[in-house]
């Protein structure tokens, strides 16, 4: 079956997108991913083929107008034979489409998408999202997102069927690497203990500039944020700050496995989300997977999803609040233990949190979209 796989973003980061790939190719299928294509966008090289439409707007209201449009247009022609749309802005263009040509459509939802950050405080804007999703989602039927806590919103609002389908590592081995030593590459000092902030710095509520504040009081520690974004350019401006000059740095965004064997070098993994808007209350972030996976220690601020995890399998320390006080002392915990404890821990915990476990979901909801009455009635 030929799949046409939506996004809004430009194919190269998305790493749910691509292992979701990776399986409809394991089961027999042809994806076609369809996104955009920025300046800078490197070279897409797979899993399946890629459609990338180049732009006019990339911000605001018009981005989202012309994407809805664009995805329309190349829908309606494409040589395919059902649609995967992911996260809402795909998801209007995948029904419509859908529908009038009777494909299957699955709906996978990475976040609750009316409850982010972006939407806070733009009453119009939640709104017109609102409608669409009001519009859509029941009429999908079926449905996967990240988490248990969002599935249940999800449930709540609309009485759909949604799946759980954790953004989970796939199971391999962990990076055989010398603690620190990847981290000189950059010019960064191994000497101390290294903390890592990983992600996508977009909004002031990812804990970022009290990770930064902590080096005050964490005088025997060094802080690296891997990402891009507003909070990334914040920190680095502060680099030079007596108070921590030498121990703060700031490394642009990465492939996935570079950033792994970072990861992997570091003392202790940062996850500090603030609980601010619904959608970070409800998160699960990925790189709370990509720490346990390589055996790094946690420090996480107290998401619902997070704490359970962080807790349930004893692979880190939950603060009650996003201070800096709380974060150094919480790393001084971590730090006080032995990492081959914490190691052991986690090596135990990813046994049973990796893609496999859910990636099932994947073909049983593609198979449940035939149902659909559009499909049918085809």
């Amino acid at each position: 079956m030929k799949i046409a796989v939506l996004v809004s973003n430009d194919l190269v980061f998305d790493q749910r997108v691509k292992k979701t790939c990776d399986v409809l190719i394991y089961n027999g299928h042809q994806p076609v991913l369809v996104g955009r294509e920025l300046p800078d966008s490197p070279t897409y090289n797979g899993p399946g083929t890629s459609v990338r439409f180049k732009m006019n707007f990339n911000t605001g209201f018009m981005f989202y107008a012309e994407l809805q449009r664009r995805l329309i247009n190349w829908l309606k022609n494409a040589d395919i034979e059902a649609i995967w749309a992911n996260d809402l802005d795909t998801l209007l263009p995948a029904l419509i489409v859908g529908r009038k040509r009777g494909l299957p459509v699955v709906y996978d939802s990475h976040e609750f998408f009316t409850e982010a950050a972006g939407l806070t405080g733009k009453p119009f804007k939640r709104w017109v999202w609102l409608m669409i999703e009001k519009y859509t989602v029941p009429r999908i039927g079926r449905m996967l997102t990240v988490n248990q806590s969002i599935a249940e919103k999800f449930r709540g609002r609309y009485s759909v069927d949604v799946g759980v389908l954790r953004n989970m590592p796939v199971l391999s081995d962990v990076p055989k690497i010398k603690p620190r030593e990847p981290f000189a590459e950059y010019t960064i000092p191994i000497d101390k203990p290294i903390l890592l902030l990983q992600g996508a710095f977009m909004d002031r509520d990812r804990g970022t500039s009290d990770a930064v504040e902590a080096l005050a009081v964490l005088k025997d520690v060094t802080l690296v944020l891997v990402g891009a974004g507003i909070e990334w350019e914040e920190s680095l401006a502060r680099i030079d700050d007596a108070r921590w000059k030498g121990r703060l740095f700031c490394i642009p965004r990465l492939p996935y496995l570079k950033l792994r064997e970072l990861t992997a070098a570091a003392d202790v993994g940062l996850s500090l989300d603030k609980a601010l808007h619904e959608n970070y209350q409800l998160s699960l972030p990925n790189k709370v997977f990509d720490f346990i996976h390589v055996g790094l220690p946690i420090v996480a601020s107290p998401m619902v999803e997070v704490k359970r995890v962080v807790e349930d399998y004893n692979v880190g320390v939950v603060i009650s609040e996003v201070t800096s006080d709380e974060i150094a002392s919480a790393v001084e915990t971590v730090l006080s233990k032995p990492r081959e404890q914490w190691f052991k821990s986690c090596m135990t915990a990813r046994k049973e949190l990796h893609w496999g476990v859910d990636s099932h979901l994947i073909e049983q909801t593609l198979e449940q979209a035939l149902l659909q009455s559009w499909v049918k009635e085809k």
